[in-house]
């Protein structure tokens, strides 16, 4: 079994590209399904991430519908990529959407919100291990936003996938998920 960073990342990423648009659609209504039993639901800014369709990764506007019959207030963020800072915007009506270089949805511009405020955060990742590190794309956007929340701030990762046993390559600054869901279950790691 791959248990470095860079073994897992080549693996996740195969695996993904293998499920067809179906499944990918299929297995992203079960996480949202599966979110919606979870404790979450008394906050008010929740941040979504919008999947990048050509990566295969999770469909999260099923998520969007779910937060906006809750009359949440979402946040979706646009990443600057030299100093690998997110900024984080207010999703509204007028919210305009344009893909950037690296096919990630992104927001033009709009109400800003700070990560201070965020009290969810549904994270993206290619892997996750069973004590809640994840692996992302290596670009440690996450693990800086991340780190930029509150303590308190409800940290869950979107997999399609289960967790391998463990990461081996953990660095300090990484951050740990709290939760961790897919389309079979609900990992938590408080």
């Amino acid at each position: 079994m791959p248990t470095s960073k860079k073994e897992l990342r080549i693996e996740y990423k195969s695996l993904r590209k293998e499920l067809s648009f179906d499944e990918v659609e299929e297995k992203s209504l079960s996480i949202a399904n599966t979110l919606i039993t979870m404790p979450i639901w008394d906050k008010t800014y929740y941040h979504v991430f919008l999947p990048i369709e050509e990566q295969k990764e999770i469909n999260t506007e099923y998520i969007l519908h779910l937060l906006s019959g809750k009359d949440k207030e979402i946040l979706i963020s646009k990443s600057d990529f030299e100093t690998r800072e997110m900024t984080h915007f207010l999703l509204t009506d007028n919210t305009k959407i344009k893909k950037n270089e690296y096919n990630i949805p992104e927001p033009v511009d709009g109400i800003e919100v700070p990560a201070s405020k965020i009290e969810v955060v549904f994270v993206p990742l290619l892997a996750f291990d069973s004590n809640g590190n994840r692996i992302g794309y290596g670009k440690g956007f996450y693990d800086k936003f991340l780190a930029k929340c509150k303590p308190e701030t409800i940290k869950i990762g979107l997999s399609f996938f289960e967790a391998v046993s463990q990461i081996d390559d953990v660095f300090e600054s990484d951050i740990k998920l709290d939760f961790c869901v897919t389309p079979e279950k609900i990992y938590d790691f408080r």
